[in-house]
């Protein structure tokens, strides 16, 4: 059962509502990750560039995948997703797009900056558990994620 431990899950969303119910889903889901939150992209920015408040390491891990809202205040999640993609150190993040957003414009701008997953923000609890649910079989089961302490060594299960 060595199966290391769960990735981090940043997630960037102004909408306290929305952070609540993407939490209420992980638990509802059973999922073990840690779950962290930021409100903006500066504060993902500062997250991910261990800036002020997110300087330790230990209370500010990597991220293995990151939730990103694109509609928030003082740098909205395209502006952040480009910084990140544009960044050497921190390109390797999986980036999934949670959004209100279901404007084809955004839909293919995200894909173009590297975006693994666009998915339109449901608005029901029910509707969000099942999203969590298959964001969790996908990204926290079956993908291989580059990470910070499982690059290169052996150990490699199938």
């Amino acid at each position: 059962m060595a199966q290391g431990k769960p990735i981090t899950i940043l997630m960037a969303d102004d909408d306290a509502d929305d952070r609540l119910m993407t939490k209420e889903a992980f638990e509802d889901s059973k999922l073990v990750n840690d779950l962290r939150f930021v409100e903006d992209g500066v504060e993902l920015l500062d997250y991910l560039k261990r800036r002020g408040k997110y300087e330790d390491p230990e209370s500010s891990p990597r991220p293995g995948l990151i939730l990103l809202d694109l509609n928030m205040p003082k740098k909205d999640g395209r502006e952040a997703l480009k910084e990140i993609k544009a960044d050497p150190n921190l390109k390797s993040i999986r980036i999934v797009i949670l959004t209100t957003s279901k404007a084809e414009e955004d839909i293919y701008r995200t894909y173009d900056l590297s975006a693994a997953s666009y998915i339109t923000k449901p608005v029901t609890f029910a509707a969000m558990a099942e999203v969590v649910k298959v964001l969790g079989k996908y990204w926290l089961e079956i993908v291989a994620l580059p990470g910070e302490n499982n690059g290169g060594s052996g150990g490699g299960h199938g």
